[in-house]
C-alpha cells in the first residue's frame, strides 16, 4: 500500500513516475518502460528504460541484460548493463556482469565483478578538444610520457 501511495504522489506533484515492483513480485520477461524502474522483488530476462533509471531495491534479485540512462544497484545484480549515463552500486550492492557506461560509482562495501567500458560522447568531445587553446610548439597529438616534440634525428 506504501508503495502506491509514493507512486501517486509522485505522479500528482509533477516530478518523474516511478514503476515499482514489489517484493513479492516474481517475474520473467522483458520489461520496456518510459519511466523508472524500482525492483524489489524478483526479475530475470531483459530491461529497456532508454531514457530512464533502473533501481535494484535492497531487496531486490535481478538477472536480465539491461539498457538505461542509469542504474542504481542497491540489491543483487547479475548480467550485463548498458547505461548511458551512470552506474552506481551503493554500499549492500552485489553486481556481477559487465558494465558498458559513462560514469561508476562503487561505494566502500559494495561487491562488484566483471568488466567495465567507460563510454565516451565523441560527440561532445570534439568541439572542446578542437577548441581547447594550446600553447606554442605542442603537437596536437603526442604520445603518453612525451613533455615535447623532439626534432627529428635525435634520440633520447
Amino acid at each position: 500500500m506504501n508503495e502506491m501511495t509514493s507512486k501517486l504522489s509522485s505522479t500528482a506533484s509533477g516530478t518523474p513516475r516511478q514503476t515499482v515492483l514489489g517484493p513479492s513480485v516474481v517475474l520473467k520477461g522483458e520489461i520496456t518502460a518510459d519511466e523508472d524502474l524500482l525492483i524489489e522483488g524478483q526479475f530475470e530476462g531483459t530491461i529497456a528504460l532508454e531514457q530512464h533509471c533502473l533501481t535494484v531495491g535492497a531487496n531486490g534479485q535481478v538477472k536480465a541484460e539491461i539498457r538505461a540512462r542509469q542504474a542504481v544497484i542497491l540489491g543483487t545484480l547479475t548480467g550485463k548493463v548498458a547505461a548511458r549515463e551512470k552506474v552506481e552500486i551503493r554500499r549492500s550492492g552485489h553486481l556481477v556482469g559487465d558494465l558498458a557506461t559513462g560514469a561508476v560509482a562503487i561505494e566502500e562495501g559494495a561487491y562488484f565483478k566483471g568488466s567495465i567500458e567507460i563510454l565516451r560522447d565523441e560527440a561532445k568531445e570534439s568541439p572542446k578538444a578542437a577548441s581547447a587553446p594550446r600553447p606554442l610548439g605542442e603537437a596536437k597529438e603526442s604520445p603518453k610520457g612525451a613533455s615535447a616534440p623532439r626534432p627529428s634525428g635525435t634520440s633520447g
